[in-house]
């Protein structure tokens, strides 16, 4: 009987906790969702990563018959130093690594809906099978969608000495620009891992913004190098659960605030 209490006290606490959590007023804040490969033909192991061009295709609808505007980080960033005025509900769609179909099947459906987005390439990997090509996102940067750096090749940075940090920050940056890519001013960390240190040295290699693997929400008091995203996996429950990680992002803002109240 002791402990039947015991098991209903915690469920009860567990309950007025998550209760809690929903009741708090939804924080100030835009997500930014993390997306990868658009395709019907994904590997095996990849549902993780990828989406499919209709489902794909049923969530840009679903934002736009929301009210959300997409918005580059570089207007973001812009708009944090005062240059330039955010819409209403602003959301910022990302894809990492740079795969080929971003440009063969994700931008079409982008360019019909006159979405933006933010496209992260790994550097030494452009022009390789399954990659964007340096061409490709020229274009896809004439056609309005933000060019930032994966790093040179995708090596977690935590844990690596000072120098090859640079190597992989500093060269890819370098890399692009020459390439003919305006100002590449966001990196998304590898596999979304950073440390204090790391966000300093990305804040010295001029670049404006990096963004993390951490969901939640984003406002100009957020720290530019540790912008949160929230990950869009192939759906099994259709919008339904794209609606889900929306608020996931909600959520964790909340649980976020929560703490920092538990901290003071």
């Amino acid at each position: 009987m002791k402990k039947f209490k015991i098991i209903f006290s915690i469920v009860i606490a567990i309950i007025i906790f998550f209760a809690a959590i929903f009741l708090m007023p939804t924080p100030e804040g835009f997500p930014i969702l993390e997306y990868h490969t658009i395709t019907n033909t994904p590997d095996i192991d990849s549902k993780r990563y990828n989406v499919l061009p209709a489902d794909f295709n049923a969530q840009l609808d679903y934002l736009q018959q929301n009210g959300y505007n997409t918005i580059t980080i570089q207007e973001f960033s812009l708009a944090r130093q005062g240059k330039l005025t955010l819409p209403d509900k602003p959301i910022i769609l990302t894809f990492d690594d740079g795969y080929s179909d971003n440009y063969e099947v994700m931008m079409p459906i982008l360019r019909s809906h006159k979405m933006k987005a933010v496209v992260y390439v790994i550097a030494n990997e452009l022009g390789k099978p399954g990659y964007l090509t340096i061409k490709q996102i020229q274009e896809m940067q004439g056609r309005g969608i933000e060019i930032g750096s994966h790093t040179a090749n995708h090596r977690q940075l935590v844990g690596l000495t000072h120098k090859e940090i640079l190597h992989e920050v500093r060269d890819s940056k370098i890399f692009l620009e020459w390439s003919g890519i305006n100002s590449i001013s966001s990196l998304s960390y590898p596999n979304g891992a950073y440390d204090d240190e790391l966000a300093e040295i990305i804040k010295n290699e001029n670049y404006l913004s990096a963004v993390t693997g951490d969901p939640g929400l984003n406002d100009f008091e957020t720290n530019p190098y540790l912008l949160q995203r929230v990950n869009i996996p192939q759906p099994r429950l259709g919008i339904f659960e794209f609606r889900l990680r929306l608020l996931k992002a909600e959520i964790f803002a909340k649980l976020g605030i929560f703490q920092h109240k538990l901290q003071r």
